[in-house]
């Protein structure tokens, strides 16, 4: 029965046992932070609520006003002194700051608007911080407009300090969001993309791996790190990054991977074992997003083989810049594959995706060289002027570019030698069966790859000829590349011919790094934990239920939350699924076996899962949590080299993290200043002249 004053139980109410201690058994739940979504109407009652509360706090201070003694002793009381009107209006100005600093990092809008050297001289032209603040004033925010209202026009609002500051809290909070989900599930592994520019500085993308509580493998952007060309250097900036910066316990991470081009690679490796030796659990492994191909490829430390990969990422790009490209290239794959349509059409399905990050895309790009070369030849001299100077002109050094011969040994070669891990890495990224029994086929692969290495000479014979054979097609001179040759200044040895250069130069180098790249990715601990994938029950039923998890399982012992019966609990575990129903499948990849109704009933068995999820070889199943990713690359590729900031990066990949106005606000108070002094007319102004 419900009263305007008070609630009471009805006469035939019937008591609940609530059980109210069970959650200080669950360390997770002390610091969750539940977030609702509120309906429109719940919004409107809370904000009407919290003006009367504004209200009479500021009846309240003025009653204190006059009388004292009542003001002691709410202070006693309360022991928080309320907030004057110039302090609550000080809030509700920085407040404003941050939602425009928020607005423009959620939907890409670089802070500066007009470079100097456009702006006639004598002019006042803000920025679009600046632009915006005034938009807001103009539209009748009380608060700006007070504190602005007595401003010279040509004053700048706000600092370039003070946007700095607050843009540094914006990215702190936001991050924290996700950091905080990411302590909470406790393990977790650190992932770094290609470097990138921003505002002409290198900086790693780094993304963060791990289980959250709905059991659901997600894979988050939580920033920018500064590259540093000295390998010890960056090492130790990027451990005290993530340590002492963000605040990750580097004790929970279980796998590290870094996607980087050959001029990278080397130095990243360093990273990996430095940070191996401090976190012996932290694994190197390949990431699940980039082909163990491809990845081989962008390590080989062959200037050549870096050019090359540059190149064909540049023609890929060039022909998705219009469709009218792409029908271009259709029309002449048409042509030349007449006699073999089925491979024709396949041909030009591929050209339609981002091709050159396959597991065959050196195989796919030989048989579309001649097709590529003759199109380019066609924008580039097409007399109907159907393309503009840009694209034409774009066309031309692109051909002259696949038209090297020293290109074409390049692709050639690393077509053949990695024709020995395609199908290997094709499996990596398959079901997890298959990632499975690929980590048993790995000895095979090295045995091969050795056995390359060992008949070099014959192997390498092959590979020119067949070169040389595409050159000829194409009516591509053979010859040693000029920047070679320059180096001589004519002294060239007699004997040196160009197989006997690409062999020495190429072949050997390319062969010989594949080889140890693959032992130091497939280490013993790596090979362990991929054996540990038996518990998924697909994998157990292929093995006739006879496997041997706990063996492998040792190395993550410590993380298991009941150690001394994970021998019963396999048992059971294998017992479950073995006498399972008829009508009951087997469950295929761990994120089906994390969401199993029952799973919390092994505990062992559920951390064991969790752990070997988050390995960066093991592909997110659930493409919505593979979302840092994909708006990572997006923004890139949305935003000018020079207009990227680290900052708005953060706010525009993680747009749809939750995040607290007030904690920023209290925050910039706490950091920075308790009262901030406005600006004056002698301070960042530009006179009018």
């Amino acid at each position: 029965m419900r009263s305007p004053y008070r609630t009471v139980l009805r006469d035939n109410a019937i008591p609940t046992i609530f059980d109210l201690t069970s959650h200080l058994n669950n360390p997770h739940s002390r610091h969750r932070k539940r977030i609702k979504e509120l309906s429109e109407d719940e919004i409107r009652s809370l904000k009407q609520k919290k003006i009367e509360e504004t209200s009479e706090q500021e009846q309240e201070t003025n009653s204190n006003a006059q009388n004292p003694s009542a003001e002691t002793g709410n202070q006693q009381d309360g022991n928080v002194l309320p907030l004057t009107l110039e302090e609550k209006e000080n809030k509700e100005y920085l407040k404003s700051l941050f939602e425009i600093l928020i607005l423009m990092g959620k939907q890409n809008i670089p802070l500066d608007g007009h470079e100097a050297d456009e702006i006639p001289e004598g002019l006042f032209a803000p920025d679009n911080f600046q632009a915006l603040l005034e938009c807001r004033i103009n539209s009748g925010e009380e608060v700006l407009r007070k504190r602005f209202e007595t401003t010279a026009v040509n004053t700048l609002f706000c600092s370039k300090a003070q946007q700095r500051q607050m843009l540094e809290i914006c990215e702190s909070c936001i991050r924290e969001e996700t950091l905080r989900e990411v302590r909470d599930s406790h393990f977790f592994s650190i992932i770094t993309d290609d470097v990138v520019d921003i505002a002409g500085e290198e900086h790693l993308p780094v993304l963060v791996r791990f289980v959250d509580e709905a059991h659901n493998l997600r894979e988050e952007f939580v920033g920018f790190l500064p590259y540093e060309a000295d390998a010890e250097i960056l090492a130790v900036k990027f451990h005290t990054t993530i340590t002492e910066k963000w605040g990750l316990n580097m004790e929970y991470c279980r796998g590290q991977a870094y996607i980087v081009s050959s001029g990278f690679s080397s130095k990243m490796k360093v990273v990996a074992s430095r940070l191996l030796e401090k976190y012996p659990q932290a694994v190197y492994t390949l990431c699940s997003s980039c082909a163990l191909n491809a990845w081989l490829a962008k390590s080989v430390p062959v200037i050549g083989v870096s050019v090359a990969l540059g190149t064909i990422e540049e023609v890929c790009s060039f022909f998705h810049r219009s469709p009218q490209l792409l029908l271009e290239l259709d029309n002449v794959i048409s042509v030349l594959f007449q006699n073999s349509e089925e491979r024709g059409k396949e041909l030009k399905e591929i050209c339609h995706s981002q091709w050159t990050g396959r597991h065959d895309a050196f195989e796919i790009l030989v048989d579309l060289l001649q097709a590529l070369v003759l199109c380019l030849d066609g924008i580039n001299s097409d007399t109907n002027i159907r393309w503009n100077n840009c694209i034409a002109g774009r066309a031309f050094v692109l051909c002259s570019a696949v038209t090297d011969f020293d290109f074409i040994v390049t692709i050639v070669v690393l077509k053949n030698v990695l024709s020995f891990t395609r199908a290997f890495g094709k499996n990596l990224q398959g079901q997890t069966s298959d990632v499975f029994f690929a980590a048993s086929s790995l000895t095979a692969v090295l045995h091969s790859l050795n056995e390359v290495m060992e008949n070099i000479e014959v192997y390498h014979e092959f590979w020119f000829e067949e070169a040389t054979n595409l050159a000829t097609k194409l009516d591509i001179q053979m010859k040693l590349p000029g920047k070679f040759r320059r180096a001589q200044q004519g002294n060239l040895e007699p004997q040196l011919t160009s197989e006997s250069y690409y062999k020495d130069t190429l072949s050997v180098p390319t062969v010989e790094h594949i080889i140890q790249e693959l032992k130091d990715i497939f280490s013993e601990q790596h090979l362990k934990a991929l054996k540990c994938l038996s518990l998924v029950p697909s994998v157990m039923g292929q093995l006739k239920f006879n496997t041997s998890e706990e063996h492998h399982a040792d190395m993550y012992r410590s993380d298991l939350p009941n150690p001394d019966t994970l021998s019963a609990e396999l048992h059971c575990w294998r017992i479950k699924w073995k006498h399972r129903g008829k009508d009951i499948e087997l469950p295929s990849t761990i994120y089906e076996a994390l969401h199993l109704p029952d799973i919390k009933f092994f505990p062992n068995v559920y951390a064991l899962l969790k752990v070997l999820c988050i390995l960066p070889v093991m592909k997110v199943e659930n493409e919505r949590y593979e979302n840092g990713r994909k708006r990572l690359k997006a923004y890139l590729r949305n935003t000018l080299t020079d207009q990227r900031s680290s900052n708005l990066a953060l706010l525009n990949i993680n747009f749809d993290i939750k995040h607290d106005l007030d904690l920023m606000v209290d925050t910039y108070i706490k950091l920075y200043t308790n009262k901030p002094e406005l600006p004056t007319n002698n301070s960042e102004t530009i006179e009018n002249t």
